[in-house]
């Protein structure tokens, strides 16, 4: 177990540092291959939203066609298109690399809560080993600063790409150590116009929060054409309706849409702030970012487990959310001239200590009581709830943030044109709160007979 739970967690380690590992290296790609400003976050969202829109058939691949199988071709895909990321020589072919990353992505990081949901029962040593789990996730998301940073220090840009190769032969090698994992076929299909409708109506949107207006109706009117087909036209829904039908289910993914939102997108604001108004090179603001990284781990793998054996799940949500947001309110006042201690450290102790608290607990929320061939779908539903929020949360704090002209906005606060993006951060996590308040206790989320062992103290 030790062992599978290790490939699981570097798996995920990589699919999420591909998130904001570019971040850092923004501008010497911008620089090198002439980027317009005005497209220079697809370089991000490219990753984002074709993982994002792809995960729901990513989570029914691995519940049709066995947990290994689906695993090993996901980290072969993530891996090949790492490589051809990093040799691109234009615009057009790293954000087609980029996009062919998140596909890869797509299909491997539901296979990955799959084996794991499916190796460790409910229980405590499912709850440590999500833990550890998503504790390695948070950090991939917030080393991919610092490695992206020093690698883009000291050799370049496209090295952040190129080190997913030999990490990803070497799980691809060690693949051989998971269960096969049943293949539950039958007369089911996997459902390729509802992943379209998805994709295509997410992107649309995501374009017209990006500054394309025009684009939202055509969005909005895919995603309804996806909802409608999945009621009525999908012999085997990406999402079967049966499982979006308990609260814990459907108000959970909402808070983490809406997290995802808040908690990805900070990079790219983060990276610019340290680089644009506090004058940081790469590897100093990879550096400035070791704290996040740190804290974040600390707490997700040794606070947050202790507590949710004491403490109601929703109220630790709560808690981290407003933590983080107060962590997003004193970031928005970054000026330049400003010091580390108060400019970064300190919005770092919060934003850490607020999104290390919310994660694990939320998680577990909306992956309990799900039946064993519905595992794939509900954790394709978690983590394209998350992306999907990263992605449209990018895109629309982006826009807040750029001037009409592709330049920053007008400094209408001392964060340079960033501090609004920062303060809508903590507002949207504000959001996150309330709904995470309304969210079932654990025990009556679960379906009869799935009840957890009490916890002390509850």
């Amino acid at each position: 177990m030790p062992i599978v739970l290790a490939l699981l967690c570097a798996a995920q380690f990589m699919v999420v540092l591909d998130v904001s590992v570019v971040n850092v290296a923004l501008p010497s790609i911008q620089h090198a291959l002439a980027f317009d400003a005005r497209h220079l976050a697809w370089v991000a969202n490219a990753y984002t939203l074709a993982f994002g829109g792809l995960l729901l058939l990513g989570g029914r691949l691995a519940d049709l066609y066995g947990h290994r199988r689906v695993f090993t071709a996901g980290l072969a895909l993530f891996t090949a298109a790492s490589l051809a990321g990093g040799l691109a020589g234009t615009p057009a072919w790293l954000l087609a690399a980029r996009a062919a990353q998140g596909v890869g992505a797509a299909i491997l990081a539901p296979a990955t809560l799959t084996i794991l949901t499916s190796a460790f029962p409910e229980g405590p040593r499912r709850t440590r080993a999500i833990a550890v789990w998503t504790a390695v996730g948070l950090a991939g998301g917030t080393a991919g600063n610092l490695v992206g940073g020093a690698l883009t220090e000291y050799l370049s840009w496209r090295a952040i790409l190129l080190a997913n190769v030999p990490i990803g032969v070497a799980c691809l090698a060690a693949s051989r150590r998971l269960a096969p994992g049943p293949a539950r076929r039958g007369g089911r299909r996997l459902d390729v116009l509802g992943a379209a409708l998805a994709t295509g109506g997410l992107a649309a949107l995501a374009c017209g929060l990006s500054g394309a207006p025009a684009a939202v109706p055509a969005g909005l009117a895919l995603l309804g054409l996806f909802a409608l087909a999945e009621a009525r036209v999908a012999r085997s829904p990406l999402i079967p309706p049966a499982l979006v039908r308990p609260r814990a289910i459907w108000l959970g993914n909402a808070a983490m849409l809406l997290a995802g939102a808040c908690l990805n997108p900070m990079w790219y604001f983060l990276t610019l702030s340290l680089q644009n108004v506090l004058g940081y090179g790469p590897l100093a603001t990879g550096l400035a970012f070791l704290p996040h990284t740190l804290l974040t781990l600390a707490v997700g793998l040794r606070l947050t487990p202790w507590l949710m054996r004491r403490a109601d799940d929703r109220v630790l949500v709560a808690a981290g959310a407003l933590i983080a947001a107060a962590g997003f309110v004193w970031q928005a006042r970054l000026a330049p001239g400003q010091d580390y201690l108060t400019g970064v450290l300190g919005p770092a102790v919060l934003i850490s200590l607020g999104a290390g608290l919310l994660n694990t607990p939320l998680t577990v929320t909306v992956t309990s009581g799900v039946a064993p061939e519905d595992a794939g779908a509900a954790s394709g539903l978690m983590n394209t709830a998350k992306q999907i929020g990263g992605a449209l949360g990018l895109a629309a704090l982006a826009t807040l943030s750029t001037a009409p002209d592709g330049g920053p906005a007008p400094a209408r606060v001392p964060a340079a044109g960033h501090g609004p993006a920062f303060t809508a951060i903590a507002a949207a996590l504000a959001a996150v709160a309330l709904l995470a308040l309304a969210l079932p206790r654990r025990r009556d989320a679960l379906p009869a007979g799935n009840e957890p062992a009490a916890r002390p103290g509850r």
